[in-house]
């Protein structure tokens, strides 16, 4: 029985012996969702290039999970921490950290930065630091019984200052201490060994990296620590190690936050985007699914003749419901093929060739970043065949009701 069905809408759709118009509304149907679907593969694939290329810039200076005291009862506690992370296995590396805003002096120009300090012996287990050094070198090699100090490019840009330049830092402490006449603030001299580039202007325009005894003085936290910074054999567990971690150690004296926190509202909105762009570009495959709905109406019409023939032999009715639900099938199923293969034979032409540059000086990057996720070819061929069935099925139920006797009375 199903044979013969999908035998017959084939022959329906296909076997057209001439060009009418139920046939040019067919075509158009396939050809709309042939676009649609062609667009929202290309489409999606730049928002998750430029959504995995944002991530990557960012993820370059932050760690995969971050561990912060949030109150003193904690701040001794570093048995307790340490104790939990050995227990998890996904924990590939972790160190202590200090950071705050600090007064950076140079070359008569005064600028409010944030400094950070980390572990010098885990700077390349946890931070991006090494690749993104474009002037000097990661080691934090001291100069003249100066400790050294990494600077982002637009910073020394700012504080006009190259390799061996000495950089004066004043902590915010240090100065409430000095207004309240209780003694000089917290002053210490750096020399710059790197200078860094993360394409990412924040972090280019105000951070500055020095051992952590040193920003531990200046930022007065003494022995102690702001927390722990902790990298990941894969960041993707991230959320599942920090449901670890909670349980572990819990959330009354500990806030502990995963990569995508650290900016939860840009990576928010960019998938906002995402699925906005999603449901606008779903709207051209629904436009042509409305196509198929006329074209299969004026089919059930035009074929009213075979349908009674059809019933008369003994045919049911969902037979028939069938019948023209294969040929909506079909229409979908033929739009939703060629708009895959247009989408990623456009997404070929650019990753190969680069048929949209962009200019490197302005957005960092010289072509249009593009990621082909298997995912987003689940969702879009989904919608696209869901509507398509949405739409035949009333002109399919429609035909199922045809009453044979009154269709062939007159044959």
């Amino acid at each position: 029985m199903m044979n013969y069905e999908r035998f017959i809408a084939k022959r329906y759709l296909f076997s057209k012996h001439k060009l009418n118009f139920i046939t040019i509304i067919s075509l158009i149907s396939i050809s709309g969702i042939t676009i649609g679907v062609a667009a929202l593969i290309v489409v999606l694939s730049v928002f998750n290039g430029f959504g995995s290329l944002v991530t990557k810039y960012l993820r370059n200076f932050d760690p995969d999970l971050r561990i912060e005291y949030q109150t003193e009862k904690a701040l001794n506690t570093d048995e307790e921490i340490i104790s939990a992370m050995k227990q998890i296995d996904d924990i590939n590396s972790y160190a202590p950290f200090v950071s705050g805003k600090v007064l950076a002096y140079s070359s008569g120009i005064t600028q409010v930065i944030s400094l950070k300090g980390i572990d010098t012996s885990a700077i390349n287990k946890l931070y991006n630091i090494k690749n993104s050094i474009i002037y000097g070198d990661d080691s934090f090699s001291e100069s003249d019984n100066l400790s050294g100090a990494i600077v982002g490019l637009r910073l020394a840009d700012k504080l006009r200052t190259l390799i061996g330049d000495t950089i004066t830092l004043v902590s915010a402490e240090g100065i409430e201490r000095t207004i309240a006449q209780f003694g000089m603030p917290n002053m210490q001299k750096f020399v710059v060994s790197g200078i860094f580039s993360s394409q990412n202007n924040e972090y280019d325009g105000n951070l500055m990296f020095v051992p952590l005894d040193d920003a531990q003085y200046l930022l007065g936290y003494d022995n102690t620590y702001q927390g722990y910074d902790i990298k990941l054999n894969n960041f993707d567990n991230s959320f599942k190690v920090k449901k670890q971690l909670e349980t572990l150690l819990g959330t009354e004296n500990y806030s502990i936050n995963t990569w995508y926190d650290f900016h939860k509202e840009l990576y928010s909105m960019m998938q906002i985007e995402r699925w906005v762009a999603y449901i606008l570009l779903s709207l051209i495959i629904a436009v042509a699914s409305f196509n198929i709905l006329g074209s299969l109406s004026m089919s059930v019409i035009e074929k009213k003749r075979d349908i009674g023939i059809l019933r008369s032999m003994g045919s049911k009715e969902k037979s028939i419901l069938n019948i023209f639900m294969y040929e909506g099938l079909m229409i979908g199923l033929t739009g939703t093929f060629l708009g895959v293969i247009l989408g990623y034979f456009i997404c070929h032409l650019q990753l190969q060739y680069n048929i949209y540059p962009l200019d490197p000086t302005q957005y960092k990057i010289n072509s249009l970043p593009l990621e082909l996720r298997m995912t987003d070819f689940f969702y879009i061929t989904g919608i696209s065949i869901f509507l398509a069935l949405i739409a035949a099925y009333i002109p399919a139920k429609r035909a199922a009701k045809v009453d044979a006797l009154q269709s062939i009375k007159w044959e």
